[in-house]
């Protein structure tokens, strides 16, 4: 957990000071020369557009080219022509999306509470990791290494989804009238925490209690 809280720490404060850092002063390198290509996606059969003088002139002359359609050329891209619409679509599967949206949530609530202050910073993270700890058992479920594997990350993703049911707006109106007069709303969620975290721990070691008698009884 220390090192964790000192990684977690350490991470976040060059993340935010990282606009400090002077940008390099090389050159950028140019993109796309001339003929270069435009097309939304790898699939064959879809609208693309050649830029025959490349970025330098991106309104320049151009090749267009339609599935099923003879090339198209244009002498600007004014020119009187209709296209078919090109679908700009998203093929990334569903359980990949809302793990990028729930990691990216997640980090949006550590940089805010970095910025309130190390203590708001140390109770989050800490609450967190604590609880992310207590889940160690997950790693030593069952006999199978692989499957103990899997386990820990569904764990792992379900500590993440949760922390985003429980930070929504929806879920902070709630806590704020169920907490108004017992503490500020912000230590809610670490207290949710915490509260589960010594509930894991406290099964953990009842486990351990047993199997090390079933051991001594053999």
């Amino acid at each position: 957990m220390t090192l964790s809280l000192v990684f977690c720490f350490g991470f976040s404060f060059a993340l935010e000071n990282w606009k400090s850092v002077p940008p390099a002063q090389s050159a950028g390198i140019p993109l796309g020369g001339k003929g270069l290509i435009l097309s939304n996606s790898l699939n064959r059969n879809e609208t693309a557009v050649v830029l025959l003088k490349g970025t330098a002139e991106p309104l320049g002359p151009r090749v267009t080219a339609i599935p099923g359609q003879p090339l198209l050329f244009h002498e600007t891209v004014n020119a009187n022509f209709d296209l078919p619409p090109v679908p700009f679509t998203d093929i990334t599967p569903w359980f990949l999306k809302s793990f990028y949206i729930d990691i990216r949530l997640n980090a949006e609530i550590f940089q805010k509470r970095f910025v309130e202050g190390f203590i708001p910073f140390l109770i989050h993270s800490g609450s967190l990791i604590f609880l992310l700890c207590s889940l160690g058992f997950a790693i030593k479920f069952s006999a199978w290494p692989l499957a103990n594997l899997f386990i820990g990350i569904l764990a792992f993703r379900g500590v993440l989804a949760l922390e985003t049911f429980f930070y929504s707006p929806e879920m902070q109106d709630i806590f704020d009238s169920f907490f108004k007069n017992l503490m500020p709303v912000e230590f809610a969620v670490p207290l949710i925490f915490i509260g589960f975290g010594v509930m894991v721990h406290f099964y953990s070691f009842l486990v351990f209690i047993v199997k090390r008698r079933d051991r001594d009884d053999d």
